[in-house]
């Protein structure tokens, strides 16, 4: 029996031939998947943006790029001086004073949908982000606000998350500022190359000119730059201006096609690049300027005007009280009258070191001053490190003495050697000037032992003197809230103060002369005149810091003793100065009895000078053989001692300073002595009836041809070592100014030997005339006769 099959109940089920889809239908269907996967995905990205824009903030600006350049200022207000800056030079403008062809030249360079775009451009990151994907080199696609942003808040890093970041805060920002306010800022701070940040800074880098006069030729050599500084800057040689070429002619092109400008401004401006001038390259901080930005500096900080991080980056306008021309003329003449001038460079001695300063005697204003080597080769500024004051000591102890009880004309031991206390002391060679020297004639003649026994005749002489110097303005060995620097070295509580064994800046000198000149009235040294800040608020304006610190009548005394240091003394190099003058030289020596310093400080009624020689660290004898060992660096003076005195080059320079400083001002006289007298010690100490009054006319005489009247020019040159010499103490450098790690010790300021009497000349009689009564005409007869010596 065959097998049958079972079929199963209810209606039997057919199958239909399967459809092929066309590729219409495929696409299509595609078409629909994909748009549904779009809109997800597009649903999610959104949600993410959201996310991300909700959850990243703007970040702090990076202060770098907000710092702004502080400007520094001659006197005048207006010649510029130097800048500071702590790491970018940057000096932000308003867009108005962007001309309109930078700006459209950057947006025609850089980003040219800027004015309609949302601060991102979508395709460049998808075009970054593929690129980046496959591995090529990093690329970005930014717009200019998201440059700005990556400037100002973020860094270079080339990552995804700092590009997302990037775009996220560009949103932000463009909410927030207008397109206006992003090209200013992005302008700004920008980096063009040559240490410039910002247009302004670019403009004068390259151009020597603000920006406000950039050309259309300059805006675009400039939109060019910022692409690429290093490869588009035409200082980099041949080929980097070639490739500056080809893409200046990419951005005219760009504005012409955007319509910023015209096809014939474009075709004029394709012909050639612009001129650039050459711009000085060198450190704005070379020579002296170096110096002089450190002291402003320094005073600023001192004084609590500003701090530190105002002064490099929050764009500051300082004033200053430094005049160029002082400037230039302190220094030329430092430069003329240096023994190896004649030698190759500036300074062909670079271990010799000249300190100079010049102070306005009314106002205590540092109008100039010469501080030693470029800044760039040495920080240490020698006008206000300075040296062993030496003799110049002795008119803070001539006021101390007045104040004492004694005068002019009281007289003091000026045999050599005297004992005090143990110690000797001497004057040069062991000169004898008598045991009853006037104090107008041991001033004159810088008599050591007179000064010495002066100051052991007071009661706690010593501190008196010390007390003089602070009232003169010379700080002590503690700091003083004025002084530049506020405070000396080594001052020490025993009468070899008044040799001058303190160490003492130029300036602080120049200043303590100036109180004499100014009556008796001490000003505050300063350099600061004015500070103004960024917004134009003046936080600091320099006020008259005066008080009268010696008697009106002490100050005329003094200075009448001073200008017989010029008149007859070891000051008579200054008479070419042919104006009334008042001075002190003053020279210390060294253990070796080396001269290790050399000083002269002296005034007119305007102007008070100091200058100040030394070597190596301030200790080391002057005088030193010629590298080709020929000859010293200068010559000796007559009796084979070393030229290295007050008298010599530091007068000389002091008198070249001053020929050039008071050239055009008023020739004034100072106030005649008043002879001022007290009750002092009388034991040794005999009162010798004043002279008449050097403005008394006298009648003149002529001398013969064959006899012309002599004028005996004293000298003053470094002194015996003494015996014995206190020793100093030790006390700390203070930190605000570099001074030599090795303070020099002195053991005794030089005097002068005494001078000798001129010999008598029988004058041929001649009919009376007035003597000048003018002080240039008084001047001009003392210059007259020291010409006519044979």
């Amino acid at each position: 029996m065959s097998a049958k099959k079972r079929r199963a109940d209810g209606k039997a089920m057919t199958r239909r031939p399967s459809t092929r889809r066309t590729p219409r239908q495929r696409a299509a269907r595609f078409a629909k998947v994909f748009a549904v996967v779009g809109v997800v995905c597009a649903l999610l990205l959104g949600g993410i943006v959201v996310v991300l824009y909700q959850a990243i903030d703007i970040p702090e600006e990076n202060a770098a790029f907000k710092a702004q350049t502080t400007f520094v200022y001659y006197r005048d207000g207006k010649q510029q001086l130097g800048t500071y800056y702590e790491d970018q030079n940057r000096e932000s403008i308003p867009l108005a004073e962007m001309p309109q062809t930078m700006q459209d030249a950057v947006v025609a360079a850089e980003n040219q949908s800027f004015w309609t775009d949302k601060g991102i451009d979508p395709k460049g990151i998808l075009r970054a982000l593929f690129s980046n994907a496959q591995g090529n080199a990093r690329q970005g696609a930014s717009t200019i606000t998201q440059q700005y942003v990556k400037i100002l808040y973020l860094t270079s890093e080339q990552s995804y998350k700092r590009k997302i970041k990037e775009a996220i805060v560009s949103l932000k920002i463009q909410q927030q500022l207008s397109k206006s306010e992003v090209l200013e800022g992005y302008l700004n701070t920008i980096y063009f190359g040559r240490g410039a940040y910002g247009i302004q800074a670019a403009s004068k880098a390259y151009f020597d000119h603000p920006a406000s006069q950039l050309s259309l030729r300059e805006s675009a050599v400039l939109a060019t730059v910022l692409n690429n500084p290093t490869q588009y800057d035409p200082a980099n040689g041949k080929e980097a201006k070639q490739d500056l070429k080809g893409r200046y002619e990419y951005v005219l092109d760009s504005m012409a096609e955007m319509g910023t400008i015209t096809t014939e401004e474009r075709d004029q401006a394709v012909k050639r690049l612009p001129k650039f001038p050459k711009v000085a390259t060198q450190s704005q901080f070379g020579g002296q300027k170096g110096h002089m930005l450190a002291l402003v500096k320094q005073e600023i900080l001192d004084r609590d005007i500003a701090t530190e991080e105002q002064i490099d980056g929050g764009g500051l306008r300082i004033t200053t009280t430094f005049d160029p021309q002082v400037m230039a003329d302190v220094e030329d003449a430092v430069l003329e009258q240096r023994p190896d001038a004649g030698m190759p460079g500036p300074a062909g001695d670079k271990d010799l070191h000249v300190g100079a300063a010049t102070v306005d005697t009314q106002t205590g204003e540092l109008l100039g001053f010469y501080g030693g080597q470029d800044y760039l080769d040495s920080q240490i500024n020698w006008a206000v490190s300075g040296g062993m004051a030496g003799s110049t000591m002795k008119a803070a102890t001539d006021v101390a003495a007045i104040r004492d009880g004694f005068s002019l004309n009281d007289t003091f031991e000026g045999n050599s050697p005297i004992d005090v206390a143990g110690t000797e002391f001497g004057n040069q060679g062991d000169t004898d000037y008598g045991s009853a020297v006037s104090m107008v004639t041991a001033t004159e003649n810088s008599v050591n032992t007179a000064f010495v026994d002066m100051v052991d005749s007071m009661d706690d002489g010593p501190q008196k003197v010390i007390q003089a110097a602070e009232d003169l303005g010379i700080p002590g060995n503690e700091p003083e809230r004025w002084g530049i620097p506020r405070r000396s070295i080594d001052f020490q509580d025993n009468v070899g103060v008044t040799l001058g064994t303190a160490q003492v800046s130029p300036i602080n000198m120049a200043n303590a002369y100036a109180t004499l000149a100014n009556g008796g009235t001490r000003n505050e040294v300063h350099v600061v005149e004015k500070v103004v800040s960024k917004s134009g608020e003046v936080l600091y304006e320099a006020k008259a810091r005066s008080k009268e610190t010696v008697d009106p009548d002490i100050a005329a005394d003094v200075t009448y003793a001073l200008q017989q240091v010029v008149e007859s003394g070891s000051g008579t190099e200054a008479l070419a100065l042919a104006r009334p003058a008042a001075a002190k030289t003053g020279t210390a020596t060294n253990d070796d009895d080396e001269v290790s310093s050399s000083w002269f400080v002296g005034f007119t009624p305007q102007v008070s000078t100091a200058v100040m020689y030394v070597r190596g660290r301030g200790r080391e004898g002057l005088d030193v053989p010629r590298p080709d060992g020929a000859d010293l660096w200068l010559p000796t003076s007559s009796d084979g001692r070393s030229g290295y005195f007050g008298g010599n080059y530091p007068a000389k320079t002091w008198t070249a300073i001053m020929q050039r400083v008071m050239e055009g001002k008023e020739v004034e006289d100072f106030p005649e002595p008043v002879y001022v007298d007290g009750d002092a010690p009388e034991d040794g100490h005999e009162y010798t009836p004043p002279p008449p009054p050097p403005s008394t006319p006298q009648p003149t005489r002529t001398p013969t041809p064959t006899q012309t009247p002599t004028v005996e020019i004293p000298t003053e040159e470094p002194t015996e070592t003494p015996t014995e010499t206190p020793t100093p103490t030790e006390t700390p450098i203070p930190t605000e100014t570099p001074i030599p790690t090795e303070t020099p010790i002195p053991t005794e300021t030089p005097t002068t030997p005494a001078p000798t009497t001129p010999a008598p000349t029988t004058p041929v009689p001649t009919t009376p005339t007035a003597a000048p009564t003018t002080p240039a005409g008084r001047w001009q007869a003392r210059l007259a006769a020291l010409d006519a010596r044979p």
